[in-house]
């Protein structure tokens, strides 16, 4: 196994002849996309499944399926040593998962279709399922280990910890659940607040702040977090049964990358840096969003290996690069330097 803790050729302990298959659920999307450039090179056979398909190099096996029609997960995941169910419906904006009706919607995605997975799978299968740090809720810590009870308060974090039950009590299934702080960085449906803000430097208009933005944030770069779901394909034997924190241990204040962003912006352009005003907070707000929560990923560490290595500046830099690339000021795509 390398030392970023690649997939080896056969999944630990699935008895099967190398190399297994992967079914990427969710391949076109932020995480998905990430995880399939991770994984393509490495000893495995990839199946990628999204609704409108995606780009790939010959040999590797697309599907276009709308995994909410029936019968289309257990077709996505048939004859899969691995499923990585990475499809998310983070509300009709793209932002949260609202309550009522929009709460009721995002289920049947956030939780529906991994349900599906659990049902369609047996045999020792690797389900890896990518939670949230979150999920612990207002009552923990500001500093988390994974061995915090949860108390969840928001649909998105309910949801989530729904769907971690689901994978890590089947029986028959190898069930992981990669619990993931504020994940950040380019991609084809980039999303997040580093990229948002990011994109409102670039137009020249102005970064907003609820409050001081003082609270701490567990920022770790997408890159980092696809290293991650291979380690823990890799060690699916130790892993299996229970959730993982994933995190760079280390917390920044949400004010500091939102300045660090119009400053690279302003670099990148050579126009006047966009500023960064304070806002009140909105009524909308939940506890969760004004409170800090940096997660420790030491027992993962231990068993994979795995660490965040890319610091959120050099991140943050990487993810303006990506921004900038085709913009009017930098058509053809120069490099960034810092």
């Amino acid at each position: 196994m390398s030392e970023r803790g690649g997939v080896v050729g056969r999944v630990a302990g699935s008895g099967r002849p190398a190399p297994p298959l992967v079914a990427v659920l969710g391949a076109s999307g932020f995480v998905g996309s990430a995880v399939v450039r991770r994984l393509l090179g490495e000893d495995v056979r990839l199946r990628l499944v999204s609704r409108g398909g995606v780009d790939a190099p010959a040999g590797v096996e697309v599907r276009a399926l709308d995994l909410t029609a029936p019968g289309a997960v257990a077709s996505a995941v048939a004859g899969a040593d691995v499923v990585l169910p990475l499809v998310l419906f983070n509300g009709a904006d793209g932002w949260r998962v609202a309550e009522g009706e929009g709460a009721s919607a995002a289920e049947r995605v956030n939780v529906g279709i991994v349900r599906a997975v659990v049902d369609a799978c047996g045999d020792g299968q690797v389900v890896v399922f990518p939670g949230s740090t979150s999920q612990v809720g207002p009552r923990a810590g500001e500093r988390v280990d994974g061995s915090e009870p949860d108390f969840p308060d928001t649909p998105y974090d309910r949801q989530k910890q729904a769907a971690e039950r689901v994978v890590l009590g089947a029986a028959g299934v190898r069930g992981i659940s990669l619990r993931l702080p504020t994940v950040f960085g380019p991609g084809p449906k980039d999303r997040g607040v580093v990229s948002a803000m990011a994109r409102r430097a670039l137009a020249g208009e102005p970064l907003t702040v609820w409050g001081e933005g003082s609270a701490l944030r567990d920022l770790v770069f997408v890159d980092d977090v696809a290293d991650a779901f291979a380690a823990a394909v890799a060690h699916a034997d130790r892993l299996a049964g229970r959730h993982w924190l994933l995190g760079s241990g280390r917390g920044v204040r949400v004010a500091a990358p939102f300045a660090a962003a119009a400053e690279a912006v302003a670099r990148r352009t050579g126009a006047p840096a966009a500023p960064v005003v304070s806002v009140p907070v909105p009524a909308h707000a939940t506890e969760m969003d004004l409170r800090g929560l940096v997660a420790d990923p030491g027992a993962f560490h231990a068993v994979t290996g795995w660490r965040a290595r890319v610091g959120w500046v050099d991140g943050l830099a990487r993810t303006v690069e990506a921004l900038t690339v085709g913009h009017p000021y930098f058509p053809s795509g120069e490099p960034l330097s810092f």
